[in-house]
């Protein structure tokens, strides 16, 4: 579901390396030459471009682009060409030092809508990066309180069976255990954080389903109307990510782009991290939801470099 448009023929790590110096070098930077080449290259061919820049030039490309580059554009072409594993674990880490529901969709983001290896990754790496883990720092977070804390430090350690394998009348009792829970409005029961906390994403898949059966109502609308509490909205966000992502990450776009002004961290995250997971479904999800799409809200809520770097990362689309 990727949206990177590599060229073909791809020309090699030492080429693109010896390039990117040529776009450095002299008056001025051409920042269109690095998203040329960055933004038509997958997470392992910019791995490669990297290690190959470092051995060349003995520095750091991340560092020359920091140099080199400045504002959103900066802050975009340097997540995009860090390793992915790296890249959530340091946006993480700056999203605990916040308040507020924003800050808080980058956990569930990073928990719920990655793999589980890729979540064991980001968890190892955030402890050689921060020296402490991901886990404690949720734990003892004074940014949230219970029983949000629990919830989101148990996302967080998670590690969900990866197989398609689902079974049938475990759903359709665990679909009763949520909805019983949730008309009683204690989503913070037990059942309820252990079977979003802990099943793998087609037996949840499976499980809200035979809850739309059971109640004629998704399992999200169901919690909408029995609370509006900061936690029901994070385990409707949690649920999405873990269900339906392309839902989660439109509405991402959207709120980034909607009201006044523009949340350029907020819209640079959700294109730079989906761009190679599943952006051509959030397209779809954003045109069917919005009635316009992402290509044409981007070209009218940004401008220059840092315009056309996530227009090169959502990939071709009518405006």
């Amino acid at each position: 579901m990727s949206t990177i448009d590599v060229p073909n023929p791809l020309p090699s790590p030492k080429e693109d390396a010896e390039e990117l110096r040529k776009a450095f070098e002299g008056w001025g930077t051409n920042e269109k030459s690095a998203i040329k080449i960055l933004g038509r290259r997958t997470a392992v061919q910019r791995a490669e471009i990297r290690r190959t820049y470092a051995e060349l030039y003995k520095e750091s490309l991340l560092d020359r682009l920091h140099s080199e580059l400045s504002g959103d554009f900066r802050k975009a072409m340097i997540l995009w060409t860090m390793d992915p594993a790296e890249r959530d674990a340091k946006l993480v880490h700056e999203a605990l030092k916040k308040k507020g529901e924003k800050a808080i969709w980058v956990v569930i983001e990073v928990s719920c809508a990655s793999t589980p290896d890729h979540l064991i990754a980001v968890r190892r790496i955030y402890r050689s990066l921060f020296f402490s883990s991901l886990e404690e720092d949720i734990a003892s977070s004074s940014m949230y309180k219970e029983p949000l804390r629990r919830f989101l430090a148990r996302l967080v350690s998670s590690y969900r069976y990866t197989d398609e394998y689902v079974m049938r009348e475990l759903a359709k009792f665990e679909a009763s255990l949520l909805h019983n829970a949730i008309k009683k409005n204690d989503l913070h029961d037990e059942d309820v954080l252990r079977i979003i906390t802990t099943r793998n994403k087609s037996q949840l898949k499976a499980t809200f389903l035979h809850y739309k059966q059971l109640t004629g109502k998704s399992i999200d609308e169901d919690i909408e109307s029995h609370s509006s509490s900061q936690f029901a909205n994070m385990m409707i966000r949690a649920i999405w990510c873990l269900a339906f992502p392309e839902k989660h990450f439109a509405e991402v776009i959207r709120y980034s782009i909607e009201g006044l002004g523009t949340d350029e961290d907020t819209l640079t995250r959700a294109i730079v991290c989906r761009a190679e997971i599943d952006m051509k479904i959030i397209k779809e999800e954003y045109k069917s939801a919005f009635k316009t799409t992402v290509t044409r809200d981007v070209i009218g809520d940004t401008s220059g470099d840092y315009k056309e770097i996530l227009l090169t990362l959502v990939g071709s689309e009518e405006p």
